[in-house]
C-alpha cells in the first residue's frame, strides 16, 4: 500500500468528507437550537425584549443563514438515514458510496424546491 509523501495534505475519499459534513451540520444545528431556545425564552422575561430580538432576524442575511440551516438540517437527515443503513443493513457497506450518491441528488432536489420560492420571499420577489 503507499504512503502520501511527508507533509502532503489527506485528500480524503467520500466517506470521509461525509463524515465530516455530517458532524459539521449537527454542531451547526445544535447551536441554533442553543440560540434559539434562548431567545425565545424571553417572551416569558420580557414580550418586548423578545420582540426586539426577533425584529432583528428580519432582514436578508438572516433569510440567508435560514436557507443554510433548512440545507444543514437536510443533509443531515439524509445523510443520518444512510448511516443507520451502512450500520444496519447487510450490505450497506458495500453500497455506502452509492448510497452517498443519492443521499447528495435527494439533497439537491430538495433545495432545488425550497431554495427559489424561499429566496422570492426573503428578497421581496
Amino acid at each position: 500500500m503507499p504512503s502520501a509523501p511527508a507533509g502532503t495534505l489527506y485528500r480524503g475519499r467520500e466517506g470521509m468528507w461525509s463524515w465530516v459534513a455530517h458532524r459539521v451540520t449537527g454542531v451547526a444545528i445544535f447551536f441554533f437550537l442553543l440560540v434559539h431556545v434562548l431567545d425565545t425564552s424571553l417572551v416569558r422575561v420580557s414580550p418586548e425584549a423578545y420582540n426586539a430580538v426577533i425584529g432583528t432576524y428580519k432582514n436578508p442575511i438572516m433569510g440567508l443563514g435560514e436557507a443554510g440551516l433548512v440545507a444543514a438540517v437536510v443533509f443531515h437527515a439524509f445523510n443520518g438515514i444512510r448511516l443507520v443503513l451502512v450500520d444496519f443493513w447487510s450490505r450497506g457497506t458495500k453500497y455506502h458510496r452509492v448510497m452517498l450518491w443519492v443521499v447528495m441528488g435527494l439533497f439537491v432536489v430538495t433545495m432545488a424546491g425550497f431554495l427559489p420560492r424561499h429566496l422570492m420571499n426573503v428578497f421581496g420577489g
